[in-house]
Formats: structure tokens, C-alpha cells, sequence
């Protein structure tokens, strides 16, 4: 890796998912690669999901940090394979969405390369409160602020919270 790639992911580490606060794009392992090619620094990102709709402000927040640290000219690339998993999101990234009262997803299901599970049946999971580290919790609504979290009830200290679902 060059001294501008490296500088170039120290930099784009920094930048943070527009919709969880100090959450850093490094920390939900959607910052993927940075390379310098022919003079231009080469960023490559991977989607939470498919049209995931914060990521046009990340990429425009990638831009206009890169740029005014001195690294342009800037691509920001998509890498959309292997698909993105909540298995990405790094120990500190889990910390700071407990921390923001965001219950941190569990291991993501292992995927079958030639099929797809379809569950005909709700599968119970036991999701721990981010405030109180309860386990009594129950499921409000499958959906949550956006489309990757779901919303629960801590039946112990009888809080709100969201949580990151399993990709």
C-alpha cells in the first residue's frame, strides 16, 4: 500500500454512517479497500444493502474529506461482491451501537450458495437490551428507523430500543 492509500483509509475510517451517529464507516466494515492507481486514490466501499439510501452521503462525505486532505483526484467505488454481512461490523463498531442504545446483531446466518432459506415461521431469537443487558425483551415492530434495524421493548427496565438485524 502506498503512503497516499494509507493516508487515504486513515482518512475515510474516519467518515460516519449518516444514520447512527459515531458509527464510522471502518466500524461497520463497509470501507473495504483503498488504493492509488495512475494518481488517483481509489476508494472501495460495500453497501450495507442494495440501495441502501445513506450511501450517497457517505460517498459524498468521502469525497469532500479525501479531497481536502490533499488526496484528489478521488474514485469512490462500489464492491458489491461478497455481499456485505453484519459479521463486518468490528468489535468497537458493536460497542458504539450498544452504546448509542442499538442492540448489536448476532452472527449472521451462514448462506447456502445455491438456495435460499425461506422461514415460514417467525424464528425466535433472544435479543439482550443495549441499557440494562436484559434478555426479557420482545419485538414491537420488524421494522425499525431504517431498514436494517427492528424495534424492541425491554420488559425489565421497560425501555425502547432498536436492533441491527442479523445480514
Amino acid at each position: 500500500m502506498t503512503d497516499r492509500a494509507a493516508l487515504a483509509w486513515n482518512v475515510a475510517a474516519g467518515v460516519v454512517d449518516p444514520e447512527i451517529a459515531d458509527l464510522t464507516i471502518a466500524d461497520l466494515g463497509i470501507l473495504r479497500g483503498t488504493d492509488e492507481r495512475d494518481g488517483t486514490v481509489v476508494v472501495t466501499v460495500t453497501p450495507t444493502f442494495s440501495g441502501c439510501p445513506a450511501m450517497t452521503e457517505m460517498r459524498r462525505d468521502l469525497m469532500r474529506r479525501l479531497s481536502g486532505a490533499g488526496l484528489g483526484p478521488v474514485e469512490i467505488r462500489t464492491a458489491l461482491s461478497p455481499p456485505w454481512t453484519s459479521d463486518w461490523i468490528t468489535a468497537e463498531g458493536r460497542a458504539k451501537l450498544a452504546a448509542a442504545g442499538i442492540s448489536p446483531p448476532g452472527p449472521a446466518p451462514d448462506p447456502a450458495p445455491e438456495s435460499v432459506p425461506v422461514a415460514l415461521v417467525a424464528t425466535p431469537r433472544r435479543v439482550a437490551c443495549p441499557r440494562c443487558g436484559s434478555g426479557d425483551t420482545a419485538e414491537l415492530s420488524h421494522f425499525g428507523a431504517t431498514a436494517c434495524r427492528s424495534l424492541y421493548r425491554c420488559r425489565a427496565c421497560r425501555e425502547p430500543f432498536e436492533h441491527m438485524r442479523e445480514i
